[in-house]
């Protein structure tokens, strides 16, 4: 089944709001006649209202980098859904692996946080993955597949299909060591054997699921080549406009 590639872009906690301006001017210009793909970009909170200015019109969809599972509540320095549907994001990422090391995030926050963002419309981006330590204990698989049935535990198809995975080996990220395209595709294929096992096969074979950790426009091709490899959670190259078009614009091999 062919499944529209996604490539997002997640800036995390970098550039001021004129700065994220620049940025989201630049990619604007550079992506505009981009069709045949899904694109996103996740600014900080403080710049969402900026950037997404700048995007109407553009193919390039907005993108928050966490949410509350609260719609509304006491939750001093936090997000709800609705504010950011009406801030104009379309997507929210879920479970990054910084969300877990940095503010212990579990898989049952992750399940809560899932149902938030399919409570407002928007599509939740789930992030799994496992350690260097993981790895080498030879613990990979069963990491990400207790980390993808505790974050869809509970979730029909119907709702299943508006998610879409990120895997993102913790090892690889910011670090500038990267999965090998055949090691992601191992854990990749793994992934949509436990969606088929979850879910409907067919469905399975619809939700996209998209490689993060040191994505750059030198493997972006490679990557992209693998067959359960839907497009990529870009961190790093996201910040500079020249590489993330042209890990947008990614040749298929």
């Amino acid at each position: 089944m062919k499944r529209q590639p996604f490539l997002a872009g997640n800036w995390k906690m970098h550039l001021t709001r004129a700065e994220a301006r620049r940025l989201a001017e630049q990619l604007k210009a550079s992506l505009s006649e981009v069709s045949g793909r899904d694109v996103a970009v996740a600014p900080p909170f403080t710049a969402l209202a900026t950037v997404g200015e700048v995007l109407v019109g553009s193919p390039i969809a907005l993108a928050a980098q966490n949410l509350h599972e609260e719609p509304k509540g006491a939750y001093t320095g936090e997000i709800s859904g609705p504010m950011l549907v009406d801030l104009g994001c379309r997507y929210v990422i879920i479970g990054h692996s910084e969300r877990r090391q940095y503010f212990s995030e579990t898989d049952e926050v992750v399940n809560r946080k899932i149902q938030a963002a399919l409570a407002v419309g928007l599509g939740p981006i789930v992030c799994v993955g496992e350690t260097l330590s993981e790895r080498e204990a030879g613990r990979t698989l069963t990491v990400v597949e207790r980390q993808v049935r505790g974050a869809l535990r509970g979730y029909d198809t119907g709702a299943l299909e508006k998610v879409t995975l990120a895997y993102e080996p913790v090892w690889a990220i910011g670090t500038g060591r990267t999965a090998t395209p055949e090691q992601a595709e191992e854990v990749q294929a793994e992934i949509r054997r436990i969606l088929a096992r979850i879910a409907e096969p067919r469905a399975a074979e619809r939700i996209r699921i998209l490689y993060g950790g040191s994505v750059k426009p030198d493997n972006i091709d490679a990557l992209m080549a693998q067959p359960n490899i839907d497009g990529a959670l870009v961190g790093g190259a996201s910040l500079d406009a020249g590489s993330f078009a042209r890990i947008v614009k990614f040749r298929e091999l």
